[in-house]
């Protein structure tokens, strides 16, 4: 491969798999999201094409045009923006009114397929980004009571079983109390409910969906997230150890050492 889509949302992994790309000669061809991806990108790609969230025909001919080997998703899209942003195709009304249930993974999964039928595999974008994801144990900060690995536990169990209803990737618990659950409301929102309920030292987990396809769909954690935990008192954040992706890795260890927030990989 020497040429490289990328179908960019927001956040800082657009431009961690794009330097990655790069750095190992592949050109990248970015398609970009107005109003989610950061402007930024223009300088990490070689060749990038706006478009709104659910313009997959202009997606397509983008890649078509530009002669690419595979196509990698990167970053997420707001949920609480696509009622100002979303803006679907005649082919992508056509790809979502087959789709039998309308979560994020399907979704994904649908536009997945649409890439594919044009003869271009969509890959993880993962391994070509070093030293991302999060080990076994501890992560950065300090080291958890027994207490609170409990609670870790128990935050995981009913993150995967809430998980297995596309319900959300987060569960709040402290001292065996479920806080909050994440909803359509997303991860931070769900964070300080969960803060203002039940008070601070909570024990969060953020776990991948079971059956969730990894290839453009992981739980990620970043600084912004370390600074919430910080923010509302929490004391652990618990994530799925060789799953989910530590973004600005070495920023992230420096702040959770700072804050004394416990980032924990979880098996």
């Amino acid at each position: 491969m020497n040429k490289l889509g990328l179908i960019a949302g927001n956040g800082v992994f657009p431009l961690e798999v794009a330097d990655a790309a790069r750095r190992r000669g592949i050109k990248v061809i970015a398609v970009a999201h107005l109003r989610e991806t950061r402007p930024e990108l223009e300088s990490h790609v070689d060749e990038i094409t706006w478009i709104k969230v659910g313009e997959l025909e202009k997606m397509i001919a983008a890649f078509r045009r530009a002669g690419v080997g595979e196509v990698a998703m990167a970053g997420g899209i707001s949920r609480e923006r696509l009622k100002d942003s979303f803006a679907p195709d005649a082919r992508a009304i056509k790809m979502l009114s087959g789709l039998g249930r309308m979560s994020d993974d399907s979704v994904l999964r649908g536009v997945a397929g649409e890439i594919e039928a044009e003869g271009i595999p969509v890959i993880d974008p993962v391994p070509m980004v070093e030293n991302c994801l999060a080990h076994p144990g501890l992560v950065a900060g300090p080291e958890p009571s027994e207490s609170q690995l409990r609670d870790l536990d128990l935050a995981f169990a009913v993150a995967r079983q809430l998980g297995s209803f596309d319900i959300g990737q987060t569960v709040a618990v402290r001292d065996g109390i479920v806080g909050a659950v994440e909803a359509v409301e997303g991860t931070d929102a769900a964070l300080r409910r969960a803060a203002a309920l039940v008070g601070p030292r909570l024990v969060i987990a953020k776990a991948a969906k079971p059956g969730q396809d990894l290839r453009f769909d992981r739980p990620a954690i970043g600084p912004e997230t370390i600074a919430l935990v910080a923010e509302i008192g929490a004391a652990m954040l618990g994530v799925e150890a060789g799953v989910t992706l530590v973004l600005e890795r070495e920023r992230t260890m420096r702040l959770a050492a700072q804050s004394k927030v416990s980032v924990y990989g979880h098996v």
